[in-house]
């Protein structure tokens, strides 16, 4: 099996230094996709800058009505070096929509959140999600957003066509 014949990655916001301002991640459309899988990923920086990761769903790409979109689990890799972190650990909170790790700033990190279809509120037209990180503070920390897409709702040689508010990913 390879990958991309089962996932479509779309970039949420390219590497960035953190401590720039807010760090909103592009819109990206579920109306084709069973399950997103959000992946934060940042290098280390320095004490009390803990990044603070937050998903929205809206009901249109253009995100003009857009609420919270709580989830319980994230799971994540942190190390100064990640390469002798193996596995992830599962982080349970309260539903929020928000998480951070108070010591994370001085790691490297992995961050993961899955989000299925259905844990979005589609009787009332959500199927978008947007994720963001805020400003971390005042020190350099470089991170980036990306988006998994998967289970297509339908089937086919290639995957559904993913919309989202700057491109149109094919």
């Amino acid at each position: 099996m390879n990958l991309l014949d089962k996932v479509q990655i779309v970039s949420g916001f390219l590497p960035v230094d953190l401590q720039d301002g807010a760090n909103t991640g592009d819109v990206v459309s579920m109306k084709n996709y069973g399950h997103l899988t959000v992946v934060f990923f940042k290098n280390v920086g320095t004490a009390g800058d803990d990044p603070t990761l937050t998903l929205l769903q809206g009901t249109d790409v253009a995100f003009g009505t857009n609420k919270a979109l709580n989830f319980t689990s994230v799971w994540t890799k942190q190390d100064t070096v990640l390469t002798s972190t193996g596995t992830f650990t599962e982080n349970t909170q309260d539903a929020a929509n928000e998480f951070t790790d108070d010591s994370s700033a001085e790691d490297a990190a992995i961050w993961v959140v899955e989000i299925d279809a259905a844990d979005l509120d589609v009787e009332n037209g959500y199927d978008c999600v947007r994720a963001s990180v805020a400003d971390v503070g005042t020190n350099e920390q470089l991170g980036c957003l990306l988006y998994l897409l998967s289970e297509p709702r339908y089937a086919g040689s290639t995957l559904p066509r993913c919309s989202f508010r700057k491109f149109l990913v094919s």
